[in-house]
């Protein structure tokens, strides 16, 4: 496929380090030349802006499949994806960072007016994000959440800890419901695919995929989910903030917010309905202790300040050694390194939107569903051609190591074992490494 990103931002060289290999990759820019780290990757550039129609011809946009506008201003991105709709029949996508422009955009009443040059899809990744947390918020000492064929699947990663009844067992030896597969294990930052014979370690974080009742079974009694969050506190009341609160309400957690902005705590307590918001400082440990910041269920450090946010998580886990943290960074490996000094999870709203773009990126017959573990994994959605003979699962010959997790047949969905027939039509959901995706790929194809 060949794309043309427009924006030598950050998110485009994560965007293109992450497609690169597998497609033609143009990218735009008004600058003389690339930032140095994207001399590592074969790509093209041209040289000017997304609303420039020289340039976009120059770079050859009558042949692109997909644009993708994420430089770090909103208007250019709007723009830029409107004229390039003139010059060339193409899929566009467009990188808000706005509540109201992301609404103005996907508005219902746009579609009333719909045209040629509306953009196809709009990606903001504060709203990603705030997903994304509610998810690992909803179940109970996860660090990752993951939901497949509406909600009947699911993927939880969880995080094993010193008293875990897995601790030291092998896989083959784990008691846990039928319809539950270990797909993935991360130990010292390192994901890989574990055999029946992989023994589970403390530290390890531990990839399970299966039926959703299955899953739910498997965390109220070996991770004991059935301690419902009952309150969270959120650090930070930006755009992330509000919209996680809401979410939060709406699932009955009483919430407090602590914002240093006197401005906008007037406009959270105007517009949020039981959170209740405090104005100060999250890195304030008077304020922290006189709100029982240690008590609660749940913190979630959301400022978009990296170092804030560390700090604040640090501060909170003196308060609390059990207390679950949940904390917002820049970039993937800003989340290896919070992790390491005891924060439980850290999530990236980059990380989240580049899944949901990898998503649009699609093969002719696959899609990446998720990536997990740092994106060294990835979830894919393959669909069985016509002339795919029946075949158990035991005779397939992978090239790579992968774990068929989920096979979906007609309104069925099963967890195979070795014994299962898979049949042409099949649509099955296969966990794998990130750099063996092509070979399992080709293999089903």
């Amino acid at each position: 496929m060949n794309l043309m990103i427009y924006g030598a931002t950050d998110l485009g060289y994560m965007i293109a380090l992450s497609l690169y290999q597998d497609h033609s990759v143009t990218l735009l820019d008004d600058l003389e030349k690339l930032p140095e780290k994207f001399n590592s990757l074969d790509i093209s550039f041209v040289s000017g802006t997304g609303a420039d129609i020289d340039a976009l011809e120059q770079a050859d946009a009558e042949q692109s499949n997909l644009f993708i506008a994420c430089s770090s201003l909103d208007e250019a991105n709007i723009v830029a994806c409107w004229t390039v709709k003139k010059i060339a029949s193409i899929e566009t996508i467009c990188f808000v960072h706005t509540m109201e422009l992301y609404r103005n955009l996907i508005s219902a009443r746009q579609k009333h007016y719909q045209t040629r040059y509306d953009i196809d899809t709009v990606i903001w990744p504060e709203l990603l994000l705030t997903q994304d947390i509610f998810r690992i918020v909803s179940v109970p000492d996860a660090i990752d959440v993951e939901y497949f064929a509406e909600g009947r699947a699911k993927l939880f990663e969880y995080r094993i800890k010193g008293n875990s009844s897995l601790l030291d067992t092998r896989v083959m030896d784990c008691s846990f419901p039928p319809d539950v597969l270990i797909v993935g294990i991360t130990r010292d930052e390192k994901l890989f695919i574990p055999n029946g014979s992989s023994v589970i370690q403390e530290g390890d974080k531990v990839i399970f995929m299966g039926l959703g009742p299955a899953l739910d079974t498997l965390a109220a009694n070996i991770f004991q989910s059935n301690d419902n969050i009952k309150t969270a506190i959120l650090i930070g009341g930006g755009s992330i903030g509000f919209m996680l609160a809401r979410k939060l309400e709406e699932a009955g957690i009483r919430v407090k917010i602590i914002e240093q902005d006197e401005e906008r705590c007037t406009f959270l307590a105007d517009n949020l309905g039981k959170s209740l918001v405090l104005h100060g400082d999250g890195t304030d440990v008077g304020l922290l202790e006189e709100e029982s910041v240690g008590e609660a269920d749940v913190s979630i450090c959301i400022t978009n300040n990296d170092e804030k946010n560390l700090l604040c998580s640090l501060l909170i886990r003196q308060l609390g050694p059990d207390h679950r943290i949940i904390t917002r960074v820049s970039n993937t490996l800003t989340a290896q390194l919070f992790e390491r000094v005891g924060i439980d999870v850290a999530v990236s709203p980059r990380a989240s939107a580049l899944t949901e773009l990898r998503n649009r990126v699609q093969a002719r017959d696959a899609d990446i569903l998720a990536t997990v573990g740092g994106d060294q994994g990835e979830v894919l959605r393959l669909t069985l051609p016509e002339d795919f003979p029946d075949t158990q699962v035991m005779d397939i010959a992978f090239e790579a190591r992968a774990i068929i997790g989920v096979l979906k047949r007609g309104h069925h969905l099963i967890i195979p074992t070795g014994l299962t027939l898979l049949r042409a039509g099949d649509h099955l959901k296969v966990f794998t490494m990130a750099e063996d995706s092509k070979a399992v790929k080709e293999l089903f194809n």
